[in-house]
């Protein structure tokens, strides 16, 4: 199928490597699992935010903003890339983020701030309104004579779903190079962007693998309907029908434990684990609940010995030190 991704400016370090996960696979005695190191994305633009960042920030320019709004919570792996990607383009910063302020300065908040990103700080239930907050910054902006740009939560429209969709063409490139085949690809999915692009870039590039998106916040009902309106703005966008529907959005819910952000003693067992058994750092907020969730689901027998599954590792490294307390 013939596709022309849009205009983007380059700010990831790709294409990302696929490792093979050699003694988890053997401890699990089931499929053979292989990562795919999208947090090597690039050192302070770490993960998979700013594969999303390319095409938003592209848009940002072409209108010729010369500011960005968005959103996250005080660890935002998003709000930091958007920070530090606006800092590299010569934009300003306006984060609004939950409880912003009520935390130590560390991990990613830290970085936010040391990049100049100014921070607007709400409580959870004024976050419930994020969109008219980060609205009524625009029009702040705006009448003191510059040009917002506003970016939605996790930078997941159909702008910045487009880096999955690369991400899509990268992997099917590596895995013809290869020759390598992968039957199942499982990613972590908190606002549904990259889940979106990644279904999307399947059918696009003839990707042959399941996408199985596993949520850590919210459940698989409110995904499925988030992820299909993303892909449905795709389609008309770009004047295609490739007849995606509900049964392809596959959501494997049950992992979210105790909420978004927050961490179980399973989650950082699995995470110390990994990091010694494989030399692996994931992340407490979406790769530890999506690791623990596919290793469940190996042990049940849902993803079966012969198999091959590819795990998107989307970055998140700095949210750890926030929560260092809870390893040691």
């Amino acid at each position: 199928m013939k596709f022309q991704l849009p205009d983007s400016v380059k700010l990831a370090q790709l294409p990302t490597p696929i490792q093979k996960l050699e003694r988890l696979s053997r401890r699990l005695e089931g499929p053979e699992i292989y990562i795919k190191r999208d947090d090597f994305t690039g050192l302070e633009l770490s993960g998979n935010k700013v594969r999303k960042l390319e095409f938003l920030l592209a848009e940002a320019l072409n209108q010729q903003c010369d500011s960005v709004i968005t959103c996250g919570g005080n660890q935002s792996n998003h709000a930091r890339t958007t920070a530090i990607a606006c800092a590299r383009l010569g934009l300003s910063t306006h984060l609004v983020l939950r409880d912003g302020m009520t935390k130590p300065l560390e991990g990613n908040l830290f970085l936010g701030r040391l990049v100049g990103a100014e921070i607007e700080s709400v409580t959870s239930d004024e976050y419930l309104r994020v969109d008219e907050i980060m609205q009524a910054a625009a029009d702040k902006l705006k009448s003191a004579g510059h040009t917002p740009f506003i970016i939605p939560e996790g930078g997941s429209n159909d702008t910045g779903a487009l880096g999955y969709v690369r991400a899509a063409e990268e992997i099917s490139k590596q895995l013809r190079e290869s020759k390598l085949r992968i039957d199942h690809i499982v990613v972590p999915v908190g606002s549904g962007g990259t889940h979106a692009g990644l279904l999307f870039g399947k059918f696009i590039y003839d990707l042959p693998a399941q996408i199985h998106g596993i949520n850590v916040c919210d459940d698989k009902a409110y995904f499925m309907g988030r992820i299909s309106k993303i892909l449905q703005k795709m389609e008309q966008r770009f004047k295609l029908n490739l007849q995606l529907d509900t049964q392809e959005i596959n959501i494997i819910d049950g992992y979210v434990g105790k909420g978004y952000g927050l961490s179980s003693q399973e989650e950082i067992d699995l995470l110390k684990d990994i990091a010694r058994m494989e030399g692996v750092i994931l992340d407490p907020v979406y790769t530890s609940k999506a690791m623990l969730g596919l290793v469940d689901q190996i042990r049940k027998g849902i993803f079966k010995e012969g198999e091959n599954i590819l795990f998107i590792h989307t970055g998140g490294i700095f949210g750890l030190f926030p929560k260092k307390a809870l390893f040691f």
